[in-house]
């Protein structure tokens, strides 16, 4: 193999193996003989784009299964995969999904999914399973996306009101125009530079930004480094072959070391806020209790913040008449059942309810970091500099409080480079306020490769561990439109002894993420999918870490290098998750679907209550059950306690006067509801604290 930093090439064997695996997973592509859509060059041309340690592993993952030592491993046959029948390739195939060897499973997942995303993000794989083009290039379908059909405004202007369905024209021309004053793109600079600030924020998403722009704000001259892109309205093609190789984390490939849990981080300007479902919940009192309590954050005022935020982001309730199909069925199955669940807050102004929220607003609705917090920022003329990758943060001088209130000096090191991986100049900003808000992976990476790990930097991650269960309903639901999580059911969310339990949400599901959270592979994996138009997906997430404060997952930066993520579900987490899978079942046949799948492999079918108890006993071992997560927390916490904990309760790093952790890192346990409006409150709270001190 060989490669610049953003691929490999396959060789022969590899390529030979690859094109069989596809065979097997996508076998209609092949009907004629042939690669009839060139499935297997998409692959290649996307394991090209993507970075290298990615490709490396799936390029290893593909000679491991095509060799004639991992078929004696799983079959008890040295045989190369790709010189066997058809029939025996599925056979095959389907051993290593259901092995007891933990390494077969991570391999038959990532090459499943691998082969699976990158069809149906596809045009040809859309079209196939009856999944309309993107809204910007035609007119509603289906009732409940489109601007309402209503002459009233809408509670807190959330959704758009037009006279008729095709009042959408207006917003099909989303925002074009320069690049606004004071954000740098990679393409506009070159040499190196040296630059001094106040302070330097690292990240741009709902921490950084809220940092960013408290600090400008306050008279402070801030410089922000994102490695991601600025995009604009325009850019959003809403097409998912496009742009989430653009938008997330290692082109959304990203996950655990043995492949269990996929994770899914933004990577852009505004991070997570840009590719967020837009849903926004409060912690609970009794969460901010523990924190008081059990990491003596007793001074941790929250509340305040969270109303600011809130109001600042533009949230308001959905009005019901916005509800899609999909969340519906959560309200109506939950009364059916006697539990609890209720309409949700969004952040959102003019919502066209288009569905394609995870690819960035195209209509600018989405109130993320990219329309609020940033511009503001901006307009107290902080600077932004895009494709911006922190090498590592140097301690200038000592620290001498006694002398002066000024914090020692640091300069931030960082490497720009364009889209292609080219490298533009290499950036030192020189500061005495240093911000990190790169999230729960990139902080705690950032800081051990500047010498300034150690003690609970990188431990206590924290994912709300996410898995889903599919309902099959007669009528038509086109879960790829709407809004998505309107509403949620929150009757399990202190469900066991420890307060933990888990919650019970309805997203958006486009084609590609759909076909990996479907399981299986083959004619059984496309009929699925072929029912997606009748499909409502419940997604339930467990709050991590209940009967334990131990770490239970890590974020390690290693000799070479290489970060490796690990994480497992304690006891209690491990019967949240199955209570939750037959919660969700139990949700769906309440609300009228004629059957229930989940997400195990094999894949379990519920109509009846026979069904239902399959579904809770089924194995939620790694990659037995799909699991996915776009909650990264806790990695650097905060705490008093240096060896469990990241931060001081100012959000300090232990230690080090003046250099700050503001994401989703320092939450000290997992908040039980999604963050990011706690996030954006903390940055708010921490980095106010900041200027006045």
């Amino acid at each position: 193999m060989n490669g610049g930093r953003y691929g490999v090439h396959l060789n022969r064997a590899q390529r030979s193996t690859l094109t069989a695996v596809a065979r097997t997973v996508l076998p209609h592509l092949f009907e004629a003989g042939t690669d009839t859509y060139g499935i297997v060059q998409r692959i290649e041309d996307r394991l090209q784009g993507a970075p290298r340690h990615v490709t490396e592993d799936l390029a290893q993952a593909i000679s491991f299964f095509g060799s004639r030592a991992g078929g004696l491993l799983v079959t008890g046959l040295p045989l190369r995969f790709a010189r066997l029948s058809a029939a025996r390739q599925s056979r095959v195939f389907t051993k290593w999904a259901t092995s007891g060897i933990p390494i077969a499973r991570t391999v038959h997942q990532a090459l499943r999914r691998l082969i699976l995303t990158t069809w149906y993000a596809t045009d040809e794989g859309r079209r196939d399973i009856g999944i309309a083009p993107p809204l910007h290039t035609r007119s509603p379908l289906v009732d409940w996306e489109g601007p309402l059909a209503s002459d009233r405004p809408s509670n807190l202007e959330v959704v758009a009101t037009a006279v008729t369905r095709e009042g959408l024209t207006p917003r099909s021309n989303p925002r074009v125009g320069p690049i606004p004053s004071g954000v740098v793109s990679p393409e506009s600079v070159s040499g190196d530079m040296a630059l001094t600030a106040d302070v330097v924020v690292i990240g741009s998403g709902a921490g950084g930004a809220v940092a960013a722009a408290r600090f400008a704000e306050a008279g402070r001259e801030v410089v922000v480094l994102e490695e991601g892109e600025y995009l604009q309205a325009s850019d959003f093609s809403e097409q998912e072959g496009e742009m989430v190789p653009r938008l997330f984390a290692e082109q959304a490939l990203r996950a655990t070391m043995d492949a269990s849990v996929s994770l899914l981080q933004g990577s852009c300007v505004g991070g997570g806020t840009t590719v967020n479902w837009m849903l926004m919940l409060r912690p609970s009192e009794d969460v901010l209790d523990e924190w008081a309590v059990k990491f003596h954050l007793h001074d941790l005022e929250l509340n305040p913040h969270l109303d600011r935020v809130g109001d600042e982001v533009h949230a308001g309730l959905a009005p019901e008449e916005a509800h899609s199909p999909s969340n519906k069925a959560i309200l109506r199955g939950a009364r059916a059942l006697g539990w609890r669940a209720r309409g949700a807050m969004i952040n959102a102004r003019g919502c066209v309810r288009a569905g394609t929220c995870s690819l960035g607003c195209r209509y600018d609705a989405k109130q993320g970091a990219l329309l609020t917090y940033l511009p503001r920022a901006l307009n107290s003329r902080a600077r932004l500099f895009t494709g911006a990758t922190v090498d590592g943060i140097d301690i200038l001088e000592r620290d001498q409080p006694s002398r002066s209130r000024t914090p020692p000096r640091k300069q931030v090191r960082a490497v720009v480079r364009d889209r292609s991986g080219t490298m533009r100049c290499r950036l030192t900003v020189d500061a005495p306020v240093v911000v990190l808000a790169a999230g729960a992976v990139g902080t705690p990476v950032i800081l051990q490769r500047s010498g300034l790990g150690g003690g609970g930097v990188g431990q206590f991650l924290r994912l709300h561990p996410t898995t889903g269960v599919m309902g099959r309903y007669d009528e038509e639901i086109y879960p790829a439109a709407g809004i998505p999580q309107t509403a949620l059911c929150d009757e399990f969310v202190r469900r066991d002894d420890h307060g933990y339990g888990f919650w019970i949400e309805c997203p958006a599901f486009l084609p590609a993420i759909a076909s990996a959270a479907l399981q299986g592979f083959g004619a059984d994996h496309r009929e699925l999918m072929k029912h997606l138009r009748h499909t409502v997906p419940f997604i339930i997430l467990a709050r991590d870490g209940s009967g334990t404060d131990a770490s239970m997952g890590s974020v390690r930066l290693d000799g070479r290098g290489r970060v490796w993520i690990r994480h497992r579900l304690t006891p209690a987490d491990r019967e949240n998750v199955s209570r939750g899978i037959e919660a969700g079942a139990r949700l769906h046949l309440a609300a009228g679907a004629r059957e229930v799948v989940s997400l195990h492999t094999p894949v379990v079918r519920a109509t009846d209550e026979s069904g239902l108890r399959a579904i809770r006993d089924a194995s939620v071992a790694p990659n037995r059950v799909a699991l996915f997560s776009a909650h990264l927390n806790g990695t650097c916490r905060l705490g008093v306690k240096p060896a469990a904990s990241g931060c001081t309760p100012t959000g300090e790093r232990h230690g080090v006067r003046g250099l700050y952790v503001m994401d989703g890192s320092l939450l000290p346990t997992a908040p039980g509801v999604n963050p990011q409006w706690t996030i954006m409150a903390l940055a708010s709270l921490l980095s106010t604290r900041a200027v006045e001190s």
